[in-house]
Order: structure tokens, then sequence, then C-alpha cells
């Protein structure tokens, strides 16, 4: 961790490195309708530079980096080999290498999981935590707020360089994420807090959730395979590539049977409710076996909790979904922005792997 940032960040009022800047309630409506800046104190960054760097990285992970331009961003997996998701990632290029955003509490096993696959390969992987400070930007001034720094890409997933060292992330409609040169970093955030407010991460996580982005962290490790975190929906699978751990997996899913679990996104009531990714969830069908596990929850600004499930599909469709048992609290399932479509509608939507919107 970056100690003088996070410094600085507690000069700002953030406590906890960045979890929220003193009223968590207040920094959630601002997340909904206002323009607001968070610190991804949650990411880390792994750099891979050499020239075998893009064709290693395209054999270990579920995305077409192959095909990714110079201003691409894709979001990516590395699964292990039964197709279980080791983590969800963001990757783009900087300049000849590429860069890697991980949930921080997974970074040193991916960054030791992807090691041991280096062998001959001329890669060089490093910890690039240190080297780049991760802001994200929301809201309907988040253009404004950055027009000094580089235009906004005009679609999403798709970067731009920016003057002061760094690169300039276009997510979607509302958000962009910036990756910037440490050095630089206090003197950009205190020009840009002057449009955006401060938030913690987890009001930047319920951004995440309303987007339907999932997650992979330490808590749900290998206990999903891509397409039931609708992976393949979001543009984050490439059923057009070559082998790569747990390829044969996923592509068996697609090809030979029904997705049974999809993930959902869905409200529960109760302020004083603790939820944690990983979390079982049952339905009268089911009994006392789960139905599903909650892959990421965040309060949300008109109280209790939003979350992303993957839950049995039978399940979800009678609408009868608890947290933690049978007669636990109650999941009112509310729409994804984009279509739960089945596998062969969603390959025509995102065709050969693409990013989606």
């Amino acid at each position: 961790m970056k100690q003088d940032w996070i410094n600085f960040l507690a000069q700002k009022g953030a406590r906890r490195e960045g979890y929220d800047f003193g009223n968590q309630a207040e920094e959630l409506l601002s997340a909904q309708s206002a323009t607001v800046i968070t610190p991804l104190t949650d990411l880390s960054l792994i750099r891979a530079s050499g020239e075998d760097a893009t064709i290693f990285l395209h054999n270990m992970l579920t995305n077409d980096i192959n095909g990714l331009s110079s201003d691409g961003v894709q979001r990516n997996g590395l699964c292990n080999p039964k197709g279980r998701l080791l983590a969800t990632l963001l990757l783009w290029r900087e300049g000849p290498d590429l860069m890697i955003a991980v949930p921080a509490d997974l970074q040193a096993v991916i960054l030791k999981k992807l090691s041991m696959y280096v062998l001959r390969s001329k890669v060089k992987l490093t910890d690039a935590s240190d080297e780049r400070v991760l802001l994200g930007l929301s809201g309907p001034q988040f253009e404004t707020a950055v027009n000094r720094l580089a235009p906004v890409p005009p679609i999403p997933l798709r970067s731009l360089r920016i003057e002061h060292g760094g690169l300039l992330i276009r997510l979607d409609e509302r958000r962009i994420l910036l990756a910037l040169d440490t050095s630089e970093a206090p003197a950009i955030w205190q020009e840009l807090t002057g449009t955006a407010r401060p938030v913690g991460f987890s009001a930047w996580n319920w951004l995440e959730i309303v987007a339907g982005i999932p997650s992979i962290t330490a808590l749900t490790y290998e206990e999903f395979i891509p397409q039931m975190v609708n992976f393949d929906l979001i543009g984050g699978v490439s059923f057009h590539k070559g082998c790569y751990p747990g390829q044969e997996i996923v592509a068996r899913t697609k090809y030979l049977g029904k997705i049974k679990r999809r993930m959902y996104r869905a409200h529960i009531e109760g302020n004083a409710l603790t939820i944690n990714a990983g979390d079982h969830l049952y339905a009268p069908e089911t009994g006392e076996q789960p139905c599903g596990q909650v892959v990421n929850a965040a309060p949300s600004p008109l109280g209790g909790s939003d979350l992303l499930a993957v839950i049995q599909s039978t399940c979800a469709d009678t609408g009868e979904v608890y947290l933690g048992n049978p007669s636990g609290p109650h999941l009112a399932l509310l729409p994804l922005p984009y279509p739960q479509e089945d596998q062969q509608a969603a390959e025509k939507a995102t065709p050969h792997g693409e990013p989606g919107v």
C-alpha cells in the first residue's frame, strides 16, 4: 500500500484507508445522483511486461487478449482447471505492457498463481500497486470534472493517456477509472474534488452492483464458473480463442448445457444486517440445501442492502429466496442493466468475446 497516499487521504478525511469520508449514509445518497470520486484502495495492480506478455495472458485468461487494441480495456477472469473463477480482473494496455487490476485481497495469490505458469515465456510479472493510484469517478458531471486531464472516450471499455501521467478508462455511461502516476495523484485529487464529492469504496461497490459487475474476492474464490456470474453477458469470456485453464468446462457449459444458476441483483430490507460475499441463500424448493450464494453486497442509499447473488434460476423465478436460512430475510429481485439472455443470444450480442456495454 502506498503509505504516502494513504496518509494524504487521511488528511482529507478518509477513514480506514478510504472505507468512507465520515458519513457513509450521505455518501451513498451522493453516489445515487451526484458526481462522486472514490479512492479504489481495495484494488491492486499487476504489471505484465516482456515480448511474450500478450500471448502468455491470452493463454491464461478467459478473454481474447491477442485481439485487444492499444486503447482497449477488457473484463477478464482467471479460472482453475475445473473452470471455477479464481479472480475477476480488469485489464488494459500500457504501452508495451499489460496492467491487471485485481481485488487487493487476492493480488498476492493471483500473482503467485500466474507466475507458476511463466516457465520459459519471456514475460515478467510484478506487483505494480505502488506505481499507480486508482480512482473511480461517477455521476452526471464526471466528464466536466476530468475535462482538463483528457477527453472521455465516447464508448465504454476504452482508455486514453492523460497529460499528467497515467490513463483514463471509461467503464460505462456514468463512470470512469483513473490509473494515475502516484506522484501526480494528490494534485489531481485536489482538482477533481472541486467538482466531485469524495466517497468511500462501499459507495463505489454499490455502483458496481447497480451496474451488475461482479467481483470475485477471497470469500468467493473458486466458487463460480464465469457464466454463473454473467461474465459471458458482460463481455468477460471469449468462446473463439484457444485453451486456457478451465476452458473445456466453460465451453462445455456453453455448448452442451443450460446454465442452472445465474447472477441476479437484489435488495434486502434491514439496516442492521451484516451480509458477506459467500453467504448462502435458500428457497422453499431446495429446503435446507442452499440455492445460491451472495457474490457482492453493499448498503443501499435507501436503506437495507443491495447485492449481486448467484441463484438457481428456478428458485429466482418463484421470487422466494432468503438469506442465511429458509426463514431468513427475503430477497426482492431487481433488474440488471443488461439482458439475462441465454448463451446463444449473448454470443450474438457480444461477438467474438468483445466487451459488451
